[in-house]
Formats: structure tokens, sequence, C-alpha cells
């Protein structure tokens, strides 16, 4: 079930904070409980086994570490996440390599793993991997309450694509919910600004990026790969940062805090940035969970290097099993290094709008290896970017290139840069009782209802509807 479908907008959702507000106070974990179970299994069905499984193995390993069995527990959980995490996500990918590998060298062939890969695999175990290791490391204490912690993980909202929210982050909201007319005003905010994200920018984006790179190799231009390529980086930010913002409206909603996942990363003026910047709680999680314990940037400056590569070749086969994601982590560790060669120094001390072309330049031909299928395809949508005597199909390009693509292309391309933010902050500093901010309460509410009309509308006509990280 998609936060865009209608059955979750006009029946999930009302009947879900219904029975949660009518609900005591002593049972209202146990409702999200019931509510996010549900929500998963309308889409994964009998799959809702496996995330009960990971809440009880990961309760049971943080008893353990309490109770004095402080490994047993930890590598209970370990063993068992990364277990289901190899077996489920990459057990096709490493049986298929491998049999091309011993068929093309010793003539052996056999059959591959192939399975049902259960949505949301990658978010809900990091979260719950999160927790025993802060568990073990004594940064929180075991949850005795088995419903308490199935509800943290379980948890709708941010269940299926984020944000990675941690045990830490709403401990206290587990216990202590606070409701008002203000939260839950700020939580229906959020989650309409994040779906016309979804709605208006993204799956507009998505009609001419998904269009430029399933076009054939011979029948694409330059034009046409370059406008792909920045419509498919707009798709991809307004998409999961949307999801996230919505994620985090629906939490407010249900008195809980979620980290932000996104502070305007195509700002960035340099790798180094765009990682401090971009789904910040999966940056966050290898940091604090792999890089550091690996030894960080205390040891020497090979060793960094070596723990960066490491760190970004998972976080590349953390979005997919494909080589493409792998070439995709390892482009963005090597210019890290990079950087840390010196080249931060440099950039420094360049002017900035250069600083961001040469940041924007690394990130967009990142994305030529995170969107394409397999790693041909990937090298032919290069050579296209700069093959300058290609000609374009202004028959398809037109077909494709629609006034409301050329609307989302721009306003995407605005709300990229900060300058939303500092338009509110601009009119937060006025005088609560002036004109000037009253006026400003106003239109913020009618352009509210203006976009949720039109997302609703959008939703009503079928509208083109993709959903990238829903497969992670």
């Amino acid at each position: 079930m998609l936060f865009t479908d209608p059955v979750f907008l006009f029946l999930f959702l009302p009947i879900a904070l219904c029975f949660y507000y009518l609900a005591p106070k002593n049972l209202k974990n146990l409702v999200l409980l019931i509510f996010s179970l549900a929500f998963y299994t309308w889409g994964e069905k009998n799959l809702v086994l496996l995330l009960l499984i990971s809440a009880s193995v990961d309760y049971s390993a943080g008893l353990l570490i309490k109770n004095g069995y402080k490994k047993t527990g930890l590598y209970t959980s370990l063993f068992f996440n990364l277990g289901i995490l190899l077996y489920f996500k990459y057990a096709y990918f490493i049986t298929y390599n491998t049999s091309l590998l011993l068929n093309s060298t010793f003539n052996i062939s056999f059959s591959t793993i192939e399975v049902i890969l259960p949505i949301g695999i990658s978010f809900f175990t990091f979260q719950t991997m999160s927790y025993t290791l802060d568990v073990y490391q004594g940064k929180i204490k075991a949850n005795n309450n088995f419903i308490d912690f199935a509800c943290y993980i379980t948890m709708f909202p941010q269940l299926i694509a984020g944000p990675i929210v941690r045990y830490t982050d709403i401990k206290y909201n587990l216990k202590n919910k606070h409701f008002g007319s203000h939260q839950f005003y700020k939580g229906c905010k959020r989650f309409i600004i994040g779906l016309s994200k979804k709605m208006l920018i993204a799956n507009n984006c998505a009609f001419f990026a998904d269009a430029a790179f399933n076009l054939p190799n011979e029948e694409l231009s330059i034009l046409v790969a370059w406008l792909g390529l920045i419509c498919y980086a707009l798709q991809i930010y307004f998409d999961f940062s949307g999801y996230s913002d919505m994620a985090i409206g629906l939490g407010l909603m249900f008195g809980f805090t979620f980290p932000e996942n996104f502070n305007y990363p195509y700002i960035s003026k340099s790798i180094k940035s765009f990682w401090r910047r971009w789904h910040m709680t999966l940056s966050r999680w290898f940091k604090d969970y792999l890089y550091i314990p690996l030894g960080g940037n205390r040891k020497t400056k090979t060793r960094t290097y070596i723990n960066l590569l490491i760190v970004f070749t998972l976080t590349g086969l953390w979005h997919g099993a494909n080589w493409t994601f792998l070439i995709w982590g390892l482009w963005h560790g090597l210019f890290l290094i990079i950087e840390r060669l010196g080249f931060n120094n440099i950039l420094k001390q360049t002017h900035s709008a250069i600083a961001h072309c040469y940041t924007l330049l690394v990130i967009l031909l990142g994305w030529v290896f995170f969107r394409s299928e397999t790693l041909e395809q990937a090298t032919y949508f290069l050579v296209k970017l700069f093959s300058f005597n290609s000609k374009t199909n202004y028959d398809y390009f037109n077909f494709y290139f629609t006034t409301e693509v050329v609307l989302a292309l721009i306003i995407g391309l605005i709300l990229s840069t900060s300058i939303d933010k500092k338009i509110v902050c601009f009119f937060n500093k006025q005088t609560k009782s002036s004109v000037i901010y009253q006026s400003y309460v106003i239109t913020k509410s009618l352009a509210l209802l203006a976009l949720l009309w039109l997302c609703y509308y959008y939703i009503a006509t079928n509208a083109y509807n993709p959903f990238i990280y829903f497969k992670f």
C-alpha cells in the first residue's frame, strides 16, 4: 500500500487515526502495531511473518544483552538480520554471478536462487540492528515490553522507505505522547508537502526520465540524455524526500518525532557535503555502526581511504543487488577520497559556483549508474551525454516533454535550492499580529488546500505514479 493510494488516503489512514485517538493511552501502541501489521500485510501478505520474526529476534537479543549474555545477543541479532538480508536481497545476485564465473572458467553451471524481495527489508533490518547495537554499547536499555518494541519496528509511516528511525529517536514518544491541534496541523502540513513533492514534481519528472532511459540506444540524443538525467535527479530527490516528508508528517499525527532525512542536497559544494545532506539517516547509520568501528579517520590515511571504500561499497549494495549500484557507491567513495587527498582545500579556495558545478556533475554522472539496469546501458548513456553530433527526434521529444514536465522541472530546480526556507524564515521573523504575517498564514493555508486538491486530482485520474524506493 502506497501513501498515494486512494485506499490509504481515504480509508486506511482515517480509520487508523480514529481508532488511535479513541484508544486509551496504554493501548495506543497496540492499536498502532495492529494497523501497521495490516498495512504491511496488504501488500506483502504472508511475508508479514518475516517482519514479526525479525521483531521477536531483536527483542529477545536485547533481553539477552541486558541479562549479561552480551555477545550472544549481539551475534544473534547480526546473524539473523544480515542473514535474511543476504538471502532475500542478494541470493540471486550472488548465485547468478557465481554461476557465470564458474561456467566461463570451469564450464560448471547451477541453478540460481530466486526469491521474492520483501518491501522495505533494507530499512527495517538496519533499524532493528541499530537497536541491538545500541543496547550492546550501553547507549540505551533494552525494552521489556514486546508490544512497544514491535510498534517501534513495524510503525507503518516509516516502515517501507524510511527514514531509518533509531530507538533513541522515539523511545520517549513510545511512553509519553503529546497530542494537540498544533502538532496535528504540523503533521498534516508536512504530509501535504511530501505528497505534493511526489505527485506534482517527482511523477512528472519521471514521465520524461523513464522515457529517456528506456529509449533505444540508437535513438538517444545528447539533448534527451541530459534532460532525462536532470529529470531523474529531480525525480529521485523529490520522490524520496517527499516520502520522508509524508512519513515525518504521519509520525507527528500519531505523536512521534522522526529524524529529518534531507537538507537540500543539491546545493552542496562538495561530495562530502552532499552526503551530509542526502539520506542523512542512512549516512549516520553507516558512520556510527561501520565507519567509526572500522577506525574512521583515526588511523593512517591509507586506512581511512580503505574504510571509505568499504562503507560506500556497502552503501551502493544496500540500494540494490546490481553491479550498477556497486559502481555508484564506489563512484561516490572515490570522489570522497579525492577530496580528502587535498581537492577539498582547492574547492574552498575556488568560486562557490565552480565548486557547485563540480559537485552537481559528479552527482549527475553517478545517477546514470543508479538509474541504469545494466553497466552496458550506463556506459552507452554516458557516451551519449557527450555525443555532440547526435540528432534529436523532435516528434518523440515533444510527446514526452509536456507542459507539466516543463513546470515540474522549473519548480523542482527552484525548490532544490533553499529559497523556500529563506522565504519562510523571513515571514516567521515578522510580528505575529502584523498584516504581513497574517496574510502569509492565510496564503499558506490556501496554498496547502490547493496542493492537496491537485494531488487528489492526479490520484483520481490515475496519473503516472512510479515509486523508486518502494523496492528497497
